[in-house]
């Protein structure tokens, strides 16, 4: 793979607000620990280990031990479960949603981000390890948003009967017809035979939703020693009651978000709008297809939808008896990360940095380390008819971050016939004019405001004229907007990013099982580039 660097500022798809924690903005930096580089991840390793303890790593052991029941586990992954007794061991963690069949092209990059990273720190200091996490959002209850995928243009949607509660729980027989229309639709080559023979270990022979993704994924990048995590265990919830108990008694997790929200409205010199609002009890109370929100109520507590009371005791009596059944939200999950994980960096997108820049001061009142947080990878996939057509064309990999009509202005510009440029007219109307000012200035002020007018009418005409004549050309060149069109559509489906769109297999078809290896040595989570790879 040929790797292309473009600065994230020049590409226009990032937020100010990550472009400044890029760049290391000095009025963000109280509000995360360390800029992520090498050095401050091995610090920030060293802080970990004095604040996590030999019985947190073996309840954490235990409990992945058991998720990795009945899984084909690698050799790589079960040594790194192993690693995670020893204190010079450390994770760096990403988190997804359980998306169909990996969903967007960016669960991928995030994945390899990690790995990669874990692979530069382990390079940088042999004497620790450092493991690579994928945090599985089981208890997210957004099924619309994990419940399709994009190939060949094409949307494959699963519909499923129950679709509430959380995700993770899920049954799979109604995504079976899903995974039936996907198959026909692949060639008949290896390839695409190791796609339907994953399809068959994990989608076509799992009981819920988290078991497939968890064999899917564990069959992607278990060669890696991936370890994969779920949140949702009862063991891993037991360690994380305490927090649970102050939340539900005093909402430290509001109070302490809200201030540092304010802080960075503040402080931060362009203005902070938050990525996500705390709650009062930022909990959820999970049933059978039900993922309720606990809500405070005159008699303690009442959960989303359903008006009888809970007394506070009977609540802590629910916590204490079955911790599984409640469920942090977005604002309390990194925290039960932190809490079970010995772990030292985040790898996630632009959203999810701007809402981890808003916990730190939460972090601190609960005396956790908060992690160093990594923008993860992003990049553009370019196939070789892709890149074939791209030459011929004559353009460059900055050409298509102009946007789609900016790109073909600018190509007819360079290959029309005739000078579409007509600002040289501009420049010799405004000496005409310049003249006629001067002859004003000395018979009748007056007519300033006259010629003023005239001098605008002359330049919008001259403007309307180019535009007119670049809509002739864009005709006559007809052929070669649609091939532009064509092209930029492949590369920006929708005029967004290529990696919020397509799926993994339509690159995995080209590439076969070299392309995450490759994807893992090309990506590089610490040089902070937009990356255009040519496949």
């Amino acid at each position: 793979m040929n790797v292309h660097d473009i600065p994230y500022a020049q590409t226009g798809y990032f937020s100010g607000l990550i472009l400044d924690y890029l760049n290391q903005d000095p009025s963000l930096a109280p509000f995360y620990e360390a800029f992520p580089n090498t050095q401050n991840f091995l610090a920030q390793a060293d802080r970990k280990a004095t604040s996590f303890s030999s019985h947190q790593r073996s309840v954490l052991v235990s409990a992945l031990q058991a998720q990795y029941k009945g899984i084909t586990a690698t050799q790589a992954t079960r040594k790194h479960i192993e690693l995670l007794q020893k204190d010079q061991s450390f994770t760096i963690t990403t988190g997804h949603q359980l998306s169909l069949l990996t969903g967007p092209l960016f669960f991928i990059f995030k994945i390899a981000s990690t790995i990669k990273l874990c692979q530069q720190l382990k390079k940088a200091e042999p004497k620790k390890d450092f493991i690579p996490v994928y945090w599985m959002a089981t208890e997210d209850h957004d099924f619309e948003e994990i419940s399709h995928f994009m190939f060949e243009g094409k949307k494959f949607q699963w519909a499923h009967p129950t679709p509430g509660g959380a995700v993770g729980a899920m049954t799979l027989e109604s995504l079976q017809p899903v995974l039936d229309l996907f198959e026909q639709t692949l060639p008949k080559n290896q390839v695409a035979n190791m796609l339907t023979q994953w399809l068959s270990q994990s989608y076509r022979s799992s009981a819920s939703l988290a078991e497939a993704t968890r064999k899917l994924v564990n069959a992607l990048f278990g060669s890696y020693g991936l370890v994969i995590v779920d949140g949702d265990d009862a063991a891993l919830k037991e360690s994380f009651v305490p927090y649970m108990q102050q939340e539900l008694e005093s909402q430290v997790c509001h109070s302490q978000v809200s201030q540092q929200i304010k802080a960075l409205q503040t402080q931060y010199k362009k203005g902070f709008k938050p990525q996500v609002s705390p709650r009062e009890i930022n909990l959820f109370y999970l049933s059978p297809n039900k993922r309720q929100r606990i809500i405070r109520h005159a008699e303690g507590f009442q959960l989303d939808g359903d008006p009888t009371p809970i007394s506070e005791k009977e609540m802590q009596d629910r916590l204490a008896s079955n911790p599984q059944a409640f469920s942090p939200n977005v604002l309390l999950r990194p925290l039960y990360q932190e809490v079970i994980l010995p772990n030292i960096g985040y790898i996630g997108g632009g959203g999810e940095l701007a809402y981890w820049l808003q916990l730190k001061s939460f972090f601190a009142s609960q005396s956790i380390p908060f992690p160093l947080l990594v923008l993860r990878n992003s990049a553009v996939l370019v196939d070789a008819k892709t890149q074939k057509k791209i030459r011929k064309l004559d353009l460059q990999a900055e050409d298509f971050f102009l946007r789609r009509n900016p790109l073909i202005n600018k190509k007819i510009h360079q290959i029309s016939t005739i000078d579409l440029d007509l600002q040289f007219l501009k420049k010799e109307l405004e000496k005409n004019f310049l003249h006629l000012e001067n002859l004003v200035k000395q018979t009748d002020a007056s007519f300033e405001g006259a010629v003023a007018a005239q001098r605008q009418k002359q330049f919008n005409g001259i403007d309307h004229l180019e535009k007119r004549l670049l809509q002739a050309q864009k005709r006559k060149l007809k052929e070669h907007v649609q091939r532009i069109e064509i092209l930029y559509e492949s590369l920006f489906p929708g005029e967004g990013l290529q990696e919020r769109q397509l799926n993994f297999s339509t690159f995995y078809l080209e590439k076969g099982t070299d392309l995450i290896p490759e994807l893992i040595q090309t990506l590089d989570p610490l040089r902070f580039q937009f990356s255009w790879i040519e496949l």
